[in-house]
């Protein structure tokens, strides 16, 4: 969507040149992560927040596979630190167990199983594709989830399968996770996620089903608005926006889309508010001077729209590729949401 503004080019002229002249910034990204998380309750290992979207996979210097949790692997130590029938260094007690030993194993395959499940869920951003599936594999081959549970490993390694271009397995992986937990949202958000990228359709399902489920699922607003937004429904789409942003009053970023929608509309007055309380959250959200820019020149006010303009390809030089020049003319592409 493209905009023309008749500024004086001098002034243009320095939005153009700042991209050059100042350090690029990374623009605030909008996601919400559903209040669930994707690490299973109670198995000891810190819980991590997943994405909104398919994740991304950083990988430094080599990654070690998670450790293998054999079936036997509690029974193989316990015998390790046993010699007929007692330990070494520890005494048994008086029903014939060594408690110690026991303790030790335990705490071993406590360590080992902790390990497999910060694999799977990826929690430190290092674990490659493959060790992660192989990670969330270990867990349910193991069983260490019972029942609905059970769908926190399968919707990690639908993740990891999407990383790696494996779209029918991570599919297979997001069905199971829905039919494991039928009744909890973040399983059909997660799935409806996937489905945005290839069908709008499908994914408007899952994002209403999640959204009958749990309505304060942010994450579902959102990602359903940017469907609408899509679709031009931009109605539907502020209205999923204005809730989300009502649950969630100190995201900037919510403000600032729901801004690029007020613009959709031709609702410049609204627009430049809500930037401007995006603005106020985050002073370094780079987006929301350039939609209050754009905002701005559609408004006639010229000064203030290049300042804000300005502003915001100091803090994110990429901007700079939605504005080009003839003339004494500006024309102002929206970036995408």
């Amino acid at each position: 969507m493209r905009r023309l503004f008749s500024w004086q080019l001098i002034s243009l002229l320095l939005v153009a040149t700042a991209a050059g002249a100042l350090d690029n910034s990374p623009s605030q990204s909008p996601g919400n992560p559903p209040t669930d998380n994707t690490a299973p309750p109670d198995t000891g290992a810190a819980t991590t927040q997943p994405a909104t979207s398919t994740p991304s996979v950083t990988v430094t210097g080599k990654v070690s596979p998670p450790p293998k949790l054999a079936p036997d692997k509690f029974t193989a130590c316990y015998a390790a630190n046993n010699i007929n029938g007692k330990a070494s260094d520890s005494p048994i007690g008086e029903e014939g167990i060594n408690w110690t030993g026991m303790a030790i194993c335990q705490a071993e395959l406590a360590r080992d199983t902790r390990i497999v499940i910060d694999k799977c869920t990826n929690r430190d951003g290092k674990s490659a594709p493959p060790v992660a599936i192989q990670a969330c594999t270990e867990l349910l081959d193991r069983k260490l989830l019972e029942g609905r549970d059970r769908f926190y490993p399968f919707v990690n390694r639908a993740m990891a399968y999407y990383a790696e271009g494996d779209k029918p397995h991570a599919l297979d992986d997001y069905n199971t996770a829905v039919q494991l937990a039928p009744k909890i949202a973040p399983p059909y958000y997660y799935r409806g996620v996937f489905y945005a990228k290839t069908d709008g359709a499908a994914a408007l399902r899952d994002f209403d089903t999640a959204l009958s489920i749990d309505p304060a699922l942010v994450a579902a607003l959102r990602q359903r608005a940017l469907i609408y937004v899509n679709q031009k429904n931009f109605s539907a789409a502020l209205a999923d926006f204005s809730e989300a942003v009502r649950l969630q009053p100190k995201t900037a970023a919510l403000w600032s889309e729901r801004g690029y929608v007020c613009l959709l509309q031709r609702d410049f007055e609204s627009a430049v508010k809500d930037e401007a309380e995006a603005i106020q959250l985050d002073p370094k959200l780079a987006r929301a001077y350039f939609l209050r820019g754009a905002a701005l020149g559609d408004l006639g006010d010229s000064h203030n729209a290049v300042s804000d303009l300005t502003t915001a390809v100091g803090l994110d030089p990429s901007l700079d590729h939605y504005i080009s020049t003839k003339g004494k003319t500006a024309s102002i592409a929206l970036p995408p949401l």
